[in-house]
């Protein structure tokens, strides 16, 4: 059988969304790559895959005649990147604010992700309509250069609670609903799903952060967040959920929501709360970035003379970190204390619930302030889950298989026969070394070679 048959046959089975929009073209052989697939499975040496119109015909058989011949001697081959928690349109340059919401600074962020290897992002709340619901459908079609784009459209917090609008400057009710009645949160819920949002998105914090004599915010009632819950779930879309403390954690499954959007940061988490997600199969998404990222730049400055980290950060940005006055006031500050005590909580927390059989995804909460840089920040998740104690391909898999599954995406996430050709090359052995996963070779995006990485797209 060539190859252009049996893709012919696997159109018979493959579902319309897997093949809309990709011109025919030459099938492409990639040869003696490291191939890690997304499953957790170990890594494969010398492994083939082809590909055909933006889908993966093949894995482990001969290259056939036709086919373009791509040598991935030293690299390895795995699935392109997939973040269940970022957020776009609210920051740049030093700041965030609502007047970056625009449909030039998104796809801006949307390119930055994809150079990074980053491919599918989900904005988790504080979107805008109708730019929001075009700019997603747009990349669904693959009608601009960078990641698809998934998420929520606005996310319900309590009045004049969390997400603060100190926060995001100007933040407005058409960013974040903040219902004071039941009834008025199952309205909100209405409306998200109108706009045809992929979840709905709840904020239960008190943005406390462990922080002493720190400024706490009112909290999103439980008979609101039930509310909206149930809303939700009568319509058949899921909610995640932005916390912070393990007793808000219990709550908040207690009450039937689906994913956890953060880690569990305040202490380590219990039997109750690991038996209550395994019962109701709610996921789990860490984001242990974002914590670190409220220091890291001020206490590893040799971070700033690394090209991977420069490609995306604004110059603006790397001004104010190269600042000794902004060094020196962040690492006084009672919250960069308090952010390390939260990584280090949140990773033990996330190796005991991966090894309990929780099910965990992939996020960084990026895109949210300044300091978490859009496509560097997944990189550096890699890096603090593999600090925690997961290997190298687990955390892959996290990132790739795992962060697709946590939002119903059966086309991606996994090298396979029949799903989408989002690839990642790096150079070396990324099962042994994940920083590996930082010498980005190659980005491919539905079968086409989109980027050589965040440095050389640069230059």
């Amino acid at each position: 059988m060539t190859i252009r048959s049996a893709f012919a046959a696997l159109l018979l089975a493959t579902p319309a969304a897997l093949i809309v929009g990709s011109a025919m073209a030459e099938p492409v052989a990639f040869e003696h790559a490291r191939l890690i697939d997304g499953t957790g499975a170990l890594a494969q040496p010398d492994a083939t895959v082809v590909v055909d119109n933006g889908t993966i015909i093949s894995v482990g058989i001969p290259a056939p005649a036709d086919a373009r011949h791509v040598d991935l001697t030293g690299k390895t081959l795995m699935p392109a990147l997939i973040s269940d928690h970022s957020h776009v349109g609210l920051v740049k340059g030093t700041g965030a604010s609502r007047d970056n919401y625009t449909r030039a600074n998104i796809l801006a962020a949307l390119k930055q992700y994809s150079d990074y290897g980053v491919l599918t992002v989900t904005a988790l709340g504080l979107n805008r309509s109708p730019l929001f619901d075009t700019l997603r459908q747009e990349q669904h079609e693959g009608r601009n250069p960078g990641a698809d784009l998934y998420g929520v459209d606005q996310g319900i917090g309590a009045p004049d609670g969390v997400p603060p609008a100190a926060m995001v400057n100007g933040i407005g009710p058409d960013q974040v609903f903040r219902p004071t009645s039941p009834e008025e949160a199952r309205k909100d819920v209405d409306q998200m799903i109108a706009e045809h949002t992929d979840l709905v998105k709840l904020w239960v914090d008190d943005f406390r952060n462990d922080v002493p004599d720190g400024k706490t915010y009112p909290m999103l009632p439980p008979a609101i967040y039930q509310a909206a819950i149930d809303e939700a779930h009568q319509h058949g879309t899921r909610v995640a959920v932005h916390i912070h403390d393990l007793a808000v954690a219990k709550a908040i499954v207690a009450s039937k929501a689906d994913i956890l959007a953060h880690g569990v940061r305040d202490q380590p988490v219990d039997h109750d709360l690991i038996a209550a997600m395994l019962r109701q199969g709610t996921w789990y998404i860490a984001t242990l970035d974002l914590d670190e990222a409220n220091y890291l730049y001020a206490e590893q400055p040799e971070l700033l003379s690394n090209p991977f980290v420069l490609a995306g950060m604004d110059p603006a940005l790397r001004r104010q970190f190269t600042d000794p006055k902004w060094r020196a006031e962040t690492m006084a500050k009672p919250l960069s204390k308090a952010s390390h005590y939260a990584l280090s909580i949140n990773q033990k927390n996330l190796a005991v619930l991966y090894r309990a059989g929780v099910k965990v995804g992939f996020g960084t909460d990026s895109g949210a302030a300044p300091t978490r840089i859009p496509g560097f920040a997944e990189h550096r998740e890699l890096y603090l889950t593999v600090q925690a104690g997961l290997s190298p391909v687990q955390a892959i898999s996290l990132a790739t298989g795992n962060a697709a599954a946590l939002m119903h995406l059966s086309d991606r996430g996994v090298i396979a026969p029949g799903r989408r050709a989002d690839l990642l090359v790096v150079n070396g052995n990324a099962d042994e070394n994940i920083g590996a996963v930082d010498q980005i070779d190659q980005v491919w995006q539905r079968g086409t070679l989109v980027s050589h990485g965040p440095v050389r797209s640069k230059n």
